[in-house]
């Protein structure tokens, strides 16, 4: 039986979050986003998103969602912006894309999810995530290509 997208939860990468707030930095969630209690990210679902698990219980579509995630420390020389995720899956695969800016003008793909390893548990899709060449940039230049970063998680219907 095939079942749709309701939520989108991921926290970007946990020791980035965690240096964040160690420096005396700034973590802000709004537009959609929440904070989670283990200090993830939930982000609520978009018009015009068909995400879903499909009747063989593979993941198929676009799944597009709202919020917005602001990090800063060192007095705002480390600034990172994500808002307004999308989980797309193609014939190549699938990767979650974010606008980097305030304006929301430019996306770029933040990390590759690994269908192949997901999991399904507790009503929710678990897809390993890999950083991506624009995921780089967007995080400050401080981790390398295909570094791991938190799993991305779809709450399904």
């Amino acid at each position: 039986m095939a079942a749709n997208v309701t939520m989108l939860s991921w926290g970007v990468k946990q020791s980035f979050r965690s240096y964040v707030e160690a420096t005396g930095g700034v973590i802000e969630a709004g537009g959609g986003a929440e904070r989670t209690d283990d200090g993830g990210f939930t982000f609520a679902p978009a018009p015009g998103g068909d995400l879903r698990l499909d009747a063989d219980g593979k993941l198929e579509g676009r799944g597009t969602f709202t919020g917005e995630l602001k990090f800063e420390a060192h007095g705002g020389m480390l600034s990172v912006f994500l808002a307004d995720p999308i989980v797309e899956v193609g014939p190549s695969g699938a990767v979650l894309t974010v606008a980097d800016s305030k304006s929301r003008t430019h996306r770029v793909e933040i990390a590759r999810l690994d269908l192949a390893a997901m999991t399904t548990e507790d009503g929710e899709v678990v897809l390993p995530t890999a950083l991506l060449m624009h995921g780089i940039q967007v995080l400050g230049d401080h981790y390398p290509l295909m570094t791991a970063l938190d799993p991305v998680r779809l709450k399904l219907a």
